[in-house]
């Protein structure tokens, strides 16, 4: 993919790059919010723009206008931690949000890298044998581009489908939106999608110069409309526990507890868990499952290979 389209797709390539991402984050957020839900009083008229204006925001976060132009223009060099915390209260960021506009700023920050396909990343051998003790819950590990890289044999049987591709590593974006399959595999998929969508935007901001990341991108904007619109919306997320649905090829229905966890040891990788209520229907569906799992004569090659 070419860089200019690249860039056209919000992914950083160079500096220029960076502050338009900034510029449009910051603009969006702004967007969304009211001045009733701000606090400020509102007059007789039509406002002229959706959301709070510049000087509002500046107000709130206790800065002069023109010094917040000039953040909203995308230039976040040399801005204070404490105007940072200023403006995720102003604009009423939640905890993913403070986290991404913090990324950002420390991108700006720093010398501009040109892009680069990162090292491959491999699990630990004591973290696979962590996965495989949890026989009772599917689990497996991912990088921050949604690359599994790992499973038990649980979390192979339950995500069988996305190991369908042996061609290249499993990637859950990938498969949500690519893969005519998925609709049906997540039940709630425009609620998946929206997850794995600002998860991605997420880890761009944490890695904006993530080349392998920004080939994903390129990839699905250019292949997928649903993409596209939600890549433009700017929201990130962080995905740390919650209830997910499955339909499952073999074993049906599917309602399942997880838990992410970030591996300290490991930074940019996190374990999934999943686990049923006690004596529902989805537990029985997970017995089920194990014994499907067991009749297999392999399980699919650990996805190790990160060139995806």
């Amino acid at each position: 993919m070419m860089e200019g389209s690249v860039h056209k797709l919000g992914m950083v390539t160079s500096n220029d790059d960076l502050r338009s991402e900034i510029r449009e984050f910051l603009a969006s957020r702004r967007a969304r919010i009211t001045p009733e839900q701000a606090g400020l009083p509102v007059y007789g008229g039509n406002r002229r723009v959706p959301g709070l204006r510049r000087a509002e925001v500046a107000m709130i976060a206790g800065v002069s206008p023109d010094y917040y132009v000039r953040l909203e223009r995308g230039n976040l060099n040399g801005v204070s931690d404490s105007v940072l915390e200023a403006l995720a209260r102003a604009l009423q960021l939640d905890e993913a949000e403070r986290a991404h506009l913090f990324d950002l700023a420390r991108a700006a920050n720093t010398t501009p890298r040109t892009r680069r396909r990162p090292a491959a990343q491999r699990v630990r051998p004591g973290v696979q044998q962590l996965l495989d003790a949890m026989t009772d819950a599917p689990a497996f590990v991912r990088n921050g581009r949604l690359d599994v890289l790992a499973a038990n044999r649980l979390g192979y049987a339950l995500y069988s489908p996305v190991f369908d591709d042996r061609a290249r590593p499993a990637n859950l974006a990938r498969f949500r939106f690519l893969d005519p399959r998925a609709i049906e595999f997540y039940p709630e998929w425009d609620e998946s999608a929206n997850s794995a969508v600002a998860l991605l935007r997420t880890e761009a901001g944490r890695d904006p110069y993530d080349k392998a990341l920004t080939d994903l991108v390129g990839e699905l904007s250019t292949r997928s409309e649903d993409f596209r619109t939600r890549w433009a919306a700017h929201n990130v997320r962080l995905h740390q526990t919650g209830l997910k649905r499955f339909h499952h090829p073999v074993v049906g229905e599917l309602s399942l507890n997880f838990e992410a966890m970030p591996l300290p040891a490991d930074p940019g990788l996190t374990m999934t868990a999943y686990s049923a209520e006690p004596g529902s229907a989805s537990q029985d569906a997970l017995r089920l499952l194990a014994s499907w799992a067991a009749t297999q004569e392999e399980t699919p090659a650990e996805p190790t290979r990160n060139d995806a």
